[in-house]
């Protein structure tokens, strides 16, 4: 191939990957519409707009602005951070089946949280709630490479995933055993299975700050995870610093999921399908992919509310329930495939 093709297939391969993206935003755009229409009123996209710039009848008004609207933005702030944060492990441990929810980040913010909310140390309302949440989820993070190593195989790394979620499903167990509180332990009940009903901008408040700060760190180290696909020892000849990109991310990854676990409980697997779903068109190259899955999971979480709210039920489905039933079967693909590809690399 001569230079001139060459350079002509990578910008076929920008155009098709800018495309793509910006595709992906104007489909977040056009769920987040829906989102707001979506619910017992029904509401046309127009009618939503028309909300958002100051028209609209006061009924419309109060079911877009203050009871809609907080939803909608946790649900695209959550998701994005969701896939943001699948895709930062997957480039940083060079690995396809990491995700926030595999290695027990939500699970470990989740506990953190109800701990503080079984025994009275601060309300479903409080800055403390997502700070304890952060704490937990970094320590799993944390716990993981530490337990794993850094040459960790596939193995090792879901049984170390497995083991810290089982553990953090257990203490969460056993603070919700030990609450004298009956009511206590029902209102955490079904908060871990994931909702987003019932928020508003308080929960927004929350939770935001710590989305973008947990955001912002993840996107600067773009170039990072670019190099480092090359090996550590590779990525450190190029003034990557291994140890401290594994810190940054580690934070990123807590100060995000622990934010979002903070007012919605676990949502899984979003993590884990956002990226593999952008792959095939945006690339294998961890740095152009952050930001096409950050998209993709706003719009799967996005997808997912708006389906628990026009799915007919007695009673509310949660989202967090949802995402699980949908991400378990392509997580099993996942390790189907992989399992292929080990055997045919023997073969």
């Amino acid at each position: 191939m001569s230079v001139q093709d060459f350079a002509f297939a990578a910008e076929v391969a920008a155009r098709r990957r800018w495309g793509a993206t910006a595709a992906l935003a104007a489909l977040v755009v056009l769920l987040t519409l829906l989102s707001l229409g979506t619910g017992p009123v029904r509401l046309s996209p127009l009618a939503v707009t028309e909300v958002l710039f100051g028209g609209g009848s006061d009924v419309a008004q109060v079911i877009v602005r203050e009871i809609r609207l907080p939803r909608t933005i946790l649900a695209v702030a959550i998701g994005s951070i969701l896939g943001l944060s699948g895709a930062a492990l997957q480039g940083l441990l060079r690995n396809p089946l990491a995700s926030p929810s595999l290695f027990g980040a939500p699970q470990s913010a989740a506990f953190g949280a109800v701990l503080v909310i079984a025994f009275g140390l601060a309300d479903v309302r409080s800055y403390a709630l997502p700070v304890v949440a952060i704490i937990a989820a970094f320590g799993s993070v944390f716990a993981l490479l530490a337990i794993a190593g850094r040459n960790a195989g596939l193995l090792i790394l879901i049984l170390a995933g497995l083991a810290i979620s089982s553990f953090a499903g257990a203490a969460t167990a056993l603070v919700m055993n030990l609450s004298s509180n009956p009511f206590v332990v029902l209102e955490i009940a079904f908060w871990l299975l994931g909702s987003l009903e019932d928020r508003s901008f308080v929960h927004v408040a929350l939770a935001l700050p710590f989305i973008a700060a947990g955001a912002a760190i993840l996107l600067s180290q773009a170039s990072a995870f670019r190099a480092l696909t090359l090996g550590e020892e590779a990525a450190q000849s190029l003034g990557v610093d291994v140890g401290r990109l594994r810190l940054l991310v580690i934070t990123g990854v807590a100060l995000g999921v622990g934010g979002a676990v903070a007012v919605t409980g676990t949502i899984g697997f979003i993590g884990l399908v956002a990226p593999h779903l952008m792959r095939p068109v945006i690339g294998h190259d961890p740095a152009r992919l952050l930001v096409p899955s950050a998209l993709a999971g706003a719009a799967l979480l996005l997808v997912a509310d708006i389906a628990v709210r026009i799915i007919p039920s007695t009673s509310d489905i949660k989202v967090g329930v949802l995402t699980s039933i949908i991400g378990v079967p392509f997580f099993l693909y996942l390790i189907m495939r992989e399992r292929r590809a080990l055997g045919g690399g023997v073969a």
